[in-house]
């Protein structure tokens, strides 16, 4: 076996399920689960009616590369989304349709990272567990930035040595943030990118989180939006993922796009070519439908801010909870110890919520995620509603208000 299996961690939701585990909670109450990122919002018709439509395309082998329909149909999007002009990008060089950012993420660090150089893989921390998983499995080590509420939920890039520079060989950034919704800037972005050309690394940005955004007048910049305005037309260095799940409530589909650097990408389609990761052709042309449509979108964008309204309104007196600039969670500090908190929440009033410590590793003597619980307001309102009112009656009676 691959010994670098035994340097995984388990799973956050692994974690959980221990933690439940012996747990019986009452069975008057519904279970609510705020502790996974699974969009519950209806999933387009069109979606559904495009799959079924094509499914007699399940008769032939799809190509690595997909539909050149598809990739121009995301190409499209990326410029109206990102205010790029028709030419920016090439649906030939610039894309690869993939099985959700999640399969992508993680093997792109296979594609992309020489082992036998040192390597670095930078990542923000508290993280998604792929970025780390990935690096571990490529032979690299990882390297955390600490996101605290001193730094805004973003990585403090202006105090990382310019050695570890010098060893990274990928960095992945990710904005809007998972767990905390924090947005970074495009100055972040061109520090970044400069960063990047001086000392030849590769920026991964994942923004499978950029359509759920609370302001409709400013929705978050993107990667190859910045690189374009700062004249790196070729987006050198600089490769975006983005999906379905979150903006088309599909994460069944198991759809997105890895877009950027035609070179990178070039090497990175020889890789999924032997990875065999094509997306079936019914798949394809739903994802078309979903790329080429907005309503739907500006709708969902509507679901969560009428959550996100109601549940801070019910928790705002007892939990320090404020509403994120994008994203679909809440992210509030606790009184006491975040696994503790999840489990008695759980026994007390069968809501589930993700212990923030999970999401993070102890590094530079801090675990930026501890004290903290991620609260993923995906179900139907309802059920979000009945949550927060169980959660503060949950910290009125054990006097927890942090």
């Amino acid at each position: 076996m691959n010994p670098l299996l035994d340097t995984l961690q388990p799973y956050p939701f692994e974690k959980l399920s221990r933690l439940k585990s012996g747990i019986h909670p009452p069975v008057d109450l519904r279970p609510i689960a705020l502790s996974i990122g699974e969009p519950k919002h209806p999933t387009p018709a069109l979606i559904g009616e495009a799959l079924t439509a094509h499914l007699g395309a399940l008769t032939q082998y799809p190509a690595s590369k997909g539909l050149p329909e598809l990739r121009q149909g995301i190409a499209e999007w990326l410029g109206r989304r990102f205010n790029l002009p028709a030419e920016a990008v090439d649906p030939e060089r610039h894309i690869l349709p993939c099985n959700g950012t999640r399969e992508a993420l993680f093997a792109f660090a296979q594609a992309v990272v020489d082992p036998g150089q040192r390597a670095l893989v930078l990542m923000p921390n508290p993280f998604y567990q792929i970025y780390e998983g990935a690096a571990l499995l490529a032979g690299a080590q990882p390297y955390f930035l600490n996101t605290t509420q001193q730094t805004g939920f973003l990585p403090d890039f202006n105090h990382v040595p310019e050695e570890v520079w010098a060893q990274c060989q990928l960095l992945y950034i990710c904005s809007p943030g998972n767990p905390t919704g924090a947005v970074m800037p495009a100055e972040t972005h061109r520090q970044l990118i400069e960063l990047a050309e001086r000392f030849d690394f590769i920026i991964a940005a994942d923004e499978c989180y950029s359509e759920l955004y609370d302001d409709e007048s400013s929705p978050p910049p993107g990667l190859l939006q910045t690189a374009w305005e700062m004249g790196n037309t070729k987006f050198k260095r600089c490769v975006v993922f983005h999906s379905l799940s979150k903006r088309s409530n599909a994460p069944g589909l198991r759809s997105g796009f890895v877009a950027g650097d035609a070179t990178i990408l070039s090497k990175f389609l020889l890789y999924r070519t032997y990875h065999g990761a094509a997306l079936s052709l019914p798949v394809q042309y739903a994802s078309l439908a979903a790329w080429q449509d907005e309503a739907h979108v500006v709708a969902n964008r509507s679901l969560y801010r009428e959550k996100f309204a109601a549940v801070t309104d019910i928790l705002g007196d007892v939990l320090p909870v404020t509403i994120p600039a994008a994203g679909f969670y809440l992210w509030p500090r606790i009184h006491g110890d975040d696994q503790e908190f999840a489990k008695t929440l759980y026994a007390d009033k069968n809501v589930t919520v993700l212990p923030g410590s999970y999401l993070s590793r102890d590094y530079f003597g801090v675990n930026p995620g501890r004290g903290y619980v991620r609260m993923a307001l995906v179900a139907p309102l309802d059920e979000c509603v009945d949550a927060a009112h169980r959660i503060r009656d949950f910290i009125q009676s054990h006097s927890l208000d942090s």
